[in-house]
Protein backbone atom coordinates (compact mmCIF):
# COMPACT_ATOMS: atom_id res chain seq x y z
CA UNK A 1 0.00 0.00 0.00
CA UNK A 2 1.55 3.69 -1.15
CA UNK A 3 1.50 6.11 1.70
CA UNK A 4 1.20 9.64 1.81
CA UNK A 5 2.46 11.74 4.52
CA UNK A 6 2.85 15.31 3.09
CA UNK A 7 1.72 17.88 0.95
CA UNK A 8 3.06 18.81 -2.57
CA UNK A 9 3.51 22.29 -4.40
CA UNK A 10 0.16 22.92 -5.40
CA UNK A 11 0.86 23.72 -9.30
CA UNK A 12 2.61 19.65 -9.00
CA UNK A 13 1.38 18.23 -12.33
CA UNK A 14 -0.57 15.08 -10.60
CA UNK A 15 0.17 11.52 -11.33
CA UNK A 16 -3.09 10.23 -9.55
CA UNK A 17 -5.96 11.74 -8.06
CA UNK A 18 -8.14 10.62 -4.97
CA UNK A 19 -12.23 11.64 -4.71
CA UNK A 20 -13.07 12.67 -1.13
CA UNK A 21 -16.28 13.92 0.48
CA UNK A 22 -15.23 16.82 2.99
CA UNK A 23 -15.77 14.39 6.16
CA UNK A 24 -13.36 12.10 5.01
CA UNK A 25 -10.99 15.10 4.11
CA UNK A 26 -11.10 16.26 7.45
CA UNK A 27 -9.61 13.02 9.24
CA UNK A 28 -5.75 12.90 9.42
CA UNK A 29 -5.49 8.84 8.95
CA UNK A 30 -7.48 7.30 6.38
CA UNK A 31 -7.15 4.30 4.11
CA UNK A 32 -8.56 5.66 0.19
CA UNK A 33 -8.95 4.26 -2.95
CA UNK A 34 -6.78 6.19 -5.98
CA UNK A 35 -8.69 6.81 -9.15
CA UNK A 36 -6.18 4.65 -10.72
CA UNK A 37 -7.79 2.15 -8.33
CA UNK A 38 -4.81 1.91 -6.03
CA UNK A 39 -4.78 1.47 -2.71
CA UNK A 40 -3.04 4.56 -0.55
CA UNK A 41 -3.01 5.39 3.20
CA UNK A 42 -2.64 8.47 4.28
CA UNK A 43 -0.84 10.15 7.19
CA UNK A 44 -1.16 13.80 7.76
CA UNK A 45 -0.49 16.17 10.77
CA UNK A 46 -3.53 16.19 13.01
CA UNK A 47 -5.89 19.15 11.86
CA UNK A 48 -5.01 18.51 8.31
CA UNK A 49 -8.41 19.59 6.47
CA UNK A 50 -7.77 18.61 2.79
CA UNK A 51 -9.09 21.15 0.13
CA UNK A 52 -10.06 19.98 -3.70
CA UNK A 53 -6.81 21.00 -5.46
CA UNK A 54 -4.38 20.17 -2.74
CA UNK A 55 -1.59 18.20 -4.12
CA UNK A 56 -0.05 15.51 -2.28
CA UNK A 57 3.24 13.71 -2.11
CA UNK A 58 3.28 10.01 -2.53
CA UNK A 59 5.53 7.72 -0.92
CA UNK A 60 6.72 6.63 -4.73
CA UNK A 61 7.51 9.95 -5.95
CA UNK A 62 3.62 10.12 -7.25
CA UNK A 63 1.83 13.37 -6.71
CA UNK A 64 -1.93 12.81 -6.09
CA UNK A 65 -4.72 15.28 -6.76
CA UNK A 66 -7.33 15.90 -4.08
CA UNK A 67 -10.62 16.01 -5.42
CA UNK A 68 -13.53 17.40 -3.65
CA UNK A 69 -16.13 14.60 -4.76
CA UNK A 70 -20.41 15.87 -4.91
CA UNK A 71 -22.30 15.31 -2.19
CA UNK A 72 -25.99 16.55 -1.01
CA UNK A 73 -26.00 20.20 -0.20
CA UNK A 74 -28.66 22.69 0.67
CA UNK A 75 -28.30 25.81 -0.81
CA UNK A 76 -29.72 29.54 0.42
CA UNK A 77 -29.84 31.98 -2.70
CA UNK A 78 -30.68 35.54 -1.32
CA UNK A 79 -29.62 39.48 -2.94
CA UNK A 80 -30.34 40.66 1.21
CA UNK A 81 -26.50 40.26 2.66
CA UNK A 82 -28.38 40.83 5.97
CA UNK A 83 -30.89 37.92 5.38
CA UNK A 84 -27.62 35.23 4.26
CA UNK A 85 -25.72 36.85 7.43
CA UNK A 86 -28.24 35.95 9.45
CA UNK A 87 -28.94 32.61 7.99
CA UNK A 88 -24.84 32.03 8.78
CA UNK A 89 -25.24 33.59 12.27
CA UNK A 90 -27.87 31.10 12.98
CA UNK A 91 -26.29 28.16 11.45
CA UNK A 92 -22.52 28.75 12.86
CA UNK A 93 -24.46 29.31 16.41
CA UNK A 94 -25.47 25.49 15.58
CA UNK A 95 -21.49 24.67 15.04
CA UNK A 96 -22.79 23.69 10.93
CA UNK A 97 -19.71 23.74 8.65
CA UNK A 98 -21.30 26.41 6.17
CA UNK A 99 -19.58 27.41 2.42
CA UNK A 100 -19.86 31.35 1.65
CA UNK A 101 -20.02 32.20 -1.74
CA UNK A 102 -21.10 35.63 -2.95
CA UNK A 103 -24.64 35.65 -2.16
CA UNK A 104 -25.64 32.13 -1.63
CA UNK A 105 -24.37 29.65 1.34
CA UNK A 106 -24.26 25.72 1.65
CA UNK A 107 -24.25 23.69 4.40
CA UNK A 108 -24.65 19.39 4.82
CA UNK A 109 -28.28 18.28 3.74
CA UNK A 110 -30.60 18.46 6.60
CA UNK A 111 -34.30 18.64 6.43
CA UNK A 112 -34.37 20.39 10.29
CA UNK A 113 -31.77 23.31 8.93
CA UNK A 114 -33.56 23.29 5.75
CA UNK A 115 -36.51 24.38 7.61
CA UNK A 116 -34.61 26.51 9.83
CA UNK A 117 -33.66 28.80 7.32
CA UNK A 118 -37.14 28.61 5.50
CA UNK A 119 -38.46 30.02 8.51
CA UNK A 120 -35.91 33.00 8.91
CA UNK A 121 -37.77 33.58 5.28
CA UNK A 122 -35.14 32.40 2.66
CA UNK A 123 -35.93 29.76 0.18
CA UNK A 124 -33.80 26.34 0.36
CA UNK A 125 -32.48 24.41 -2.98
CA UNK A 126 -31.03 20.35 -2.43
CA UNK A 127 -28.27 20.13 -4.65
CA UNK A 128 -25.11 18.11 -5.63
CA UNK A 129 -21.89 19.52 -5.54
CA UNK A 130 -18.52 19.52 -4.33
CA UNK A 131 -18.12 21.09 -0.49
CA UNK A 132 -15.38 23.75 0.62
CA UNK A 133 -17.06 25.38 3.84
CA UNK A 134 -15.27 27.62 5.69
CA UNK A 135 -12.51 26.63 8.33
CA UNK A 136 -13.00 28.90 11.02
CA UNK A 137 -10.66 32.16 12.32
CA UNK A 138 -8.68 30.31 14.61
CA UNK A 139 -7.92 26.63 12.39
CA UNK A 140 -4.19 26.64 10.74
CA UNK A 141 -4.18 24.48 7.81
CA UNK A 142 -0.57 23.42 6.17
CA UNK A 143 -0.58 24.60 2.51
CA UNK A 144 2.42 24.08 0.33
CA UNK A 145 3.97 26.59 -1.95
CA UNK A 146 6.27 26.90 -4.87
CA UNK A 147 8.09 28.80 -2.97
CA UNK A 148 11.15 28.66 -0.01
CA UNK A 149 11.55 31.49 2.61
CA UNK A 150 14.81 32.22 1.89
CA UNK A 151 13.66 33.45 -1.73
CA UNK A 152 15.86 30.74 -3.10
CA UNK A 153 13.05 28.68 -4.65
CA UNK A 154 14.69 25.45 -3.39
CA UNK A 155 11.20 23.65 -3.91
CA UNK A 156 8.04 23.78 -2.03
CA UNK A 157 8.01 24.26 1.98
CA UNK A 158 4.86 23.90 3.93
CA UNK A 159 3.34 27.30 5.59
CA UNK A 160 0.58 27.23 8.37
CA UNK A 161 -2.08 29.99 6.96
CA UNK A 162 -5.96 30.23 7.82
CA UNK A 163 -8.09 27.39 6.46
CA UNK A 164 -10.21 29.85 4.38
CA UNK A 165 -7.94 30.50 1.39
Amino acid sequence: MMLIETFADRAAEPGDSVVLRFETRCKSRLRAKLASGEICGLFLPRGTVLRGGDRLLASDGRIVEVVAASEALMEVVSEDPLALARVAYHLGNRHVAVELQPGRLRFGADHVLGEMVRGLGLPVAEIEAPFEPEGGAYGAHPHPHGHSSDGEGHGPRIHDHFVGR
